[in-house]
C-alpha cells in the first residue's frame, strides 16, 4: 500500500472542529453550498478564501490508490446487473484475486458508495478487498443517470435527485447478483460508508442469508427491521460523529434484545469520513485499524 507523506496532506487537527462539523452538513446535504460558503466565511483570514477552505476539505482523489488498477495480485472488470426499478443496467466494479483455488473459492463481499456514487475511493476500496482474498463488487447507484459524474459535489446532486427506495433496490440487486456470481463458496459480505453503511444495515434486515457486516458510520433501520438480521454486524464509528452516534443507543438496545451478534467500535477523536484517505477528515490510525477489523472480521465469517 502506498502511504502518502504529510506534505501531502492536511489533516482534521489543521481545521477547527466546527467547520469540520460545517463541512460534514453540507456533505450530506443539510445545507446547500452557498450557506457553507457563507458560514465558512469567518475562517477565511489571510487572504484564505471561503471557496479555497471548500476545496482543501473536498476529496482529492490524486491520493485515492492505495491498491493500483494493474496490481498483479488481482483481475478487476467493470460489469453489469438489471436494474429491479425497470431503469436499465447498473455498473458495478468487479475485482477478483487473480489466483483463486477451484477447490477452496473465495467469499463475495458487496461495497457500497457514500451519498455521491462509485468515486475512485470506493473503487480502491473495492481492489483492497480483492487484495485481501475476497470476490469484491461495487455498484454505481448513479448507474441511471450516467454513472458517477466526475466530481463530488455533482456526484452528490444526482444521487439526492433519485428515488431513494429505488436506490436502495439497485443496492440489494448487486447483493442478489453476488449471491449468483459463480466462483464464490456462496457466502456474501457487505460493507458500506456513510449513505452505504446505512445499506449494508438494511442488507442485514432484508437478507437473513447475508454472512456478516461492516458498516462504516452509517444510520440505523428502526428497532422493528433488527428481528430478521442474522448476519454478525461490526460496527464502525466516529466518536466526533454526534449526528450518526444519536441514532447508536436505541439500536444497540434492540440488537441486544435481540440477542443478535454484533461488536462496535468507536474511535476516539476522529471524525465522520475517518477511513476516507481523500479528505482532510482521514485518520491514517483509526482507518488502519478498523480495516484491519473489517478484513478479520470478513475472514472469520465468510470462510466456506
Amino acid at each position: 500500500m502506498n502511504k502518502h507523506t504529510p506534505s501531502q496532506r492536511l489533516t482534521a487537527a489543521d481545521f477547527d472542529q466546527d467547520l469540520l462539523d460545517l463541512y460534514d452538513y453540507y456533505a450530506h446535504g443539510k445545507i446547500s453550498k452557498r450557506e457553507f460558503l457563507d458560514r465558512a466565511g469567518k475562517w477565511a483570514v489571510g487572504g484564505l478564501t471561503a471557496a479555497a477552505i471548500l476545496s482543501t476539505l473536498s476529496p482529492n482523489y490524486a491520493l485515492a490508490q492505495q491498491v493500483a488498477e494493474d496490481d498483479a495480485d488481482i483481475v478487476g472488470e467493470d460489469i453489469t446487473y438489471q436494474s429491479p426499478n425497470g431503469t436499465g443496467e447498473i455498473t458495478g466494479y468487479l475485482v477478483r484475486p487473480a489466483d483463486i483455488d477451484p477447490a477452496n473459492p473465495p467469499a463475495a463481499v458487496l461495497v457500497v458508495h457514500e451519498n455521491r456514487g462509485l468515486n475512485p475511493y470506493i473503487r480502491d476500496v473495492v481492489r483492497r478487498l480483492a487484495k485481501a482474498g475476497f470476490i469484491a463488487m461495487g455498484p454505481d447507484g448513479l448507474s441511471s443517470l450516467g454513472g458517477y459524474p466526475g466530481t463530488d459535489d455533482a456526484g452528490r446532486e444526482m444521487q439526492s435527485s433519485l428515488d431513494q427506495e429505488a436506490l436502495l433496490n439497485d443496492f440489494f440487486a448487486g447483493f442478489e447478483y453476488l449471491a449468483a456470481l459463480e466462483g464464490t463458496n456462496g457466502k456474501i459480505g457487505a460493507t458500506g460508508f456513510c449513505y452505504g453503511g446505512g445499506v449494508v444495515n438494511r442488507l442485514a434486515a432484508a437478507y437473513p442469508e447475508m454472512a456478516a457486516g461492516v458498516p462504516f458510520y452509517g444510520s440505523f433501520p428502526d428497532a422493528a427491521m433488527i428481528s430478521g438480521i442474522q448476519a454478525p454486524l461490526l460496527i464502525q464509528l466516529a466518536a466526533l460523529d454526534e449526528r450518526i452516534n444519536a441514532m447508536w443507543p436505541p439500536f444497540q438496545q434492540a440488537m441486544e434484545a435481540n440477542d443478535k451478534v454484533y461488536e462496535a467500535h468507536i474511535y476516539p477523536q476522529v471524525n465522520h469520513g475517518f477511513h476516507n484517505d481523500t479528505t482532510p477528515r482521514y485518520d491514517e490510525a483509526a482507518a488502519t485499524l478498523a480495516e484491519a477489523r473489517m478484513v478479520a472480521w470478513f475472514q472469520t465469517y465468510l470462510a466456506g
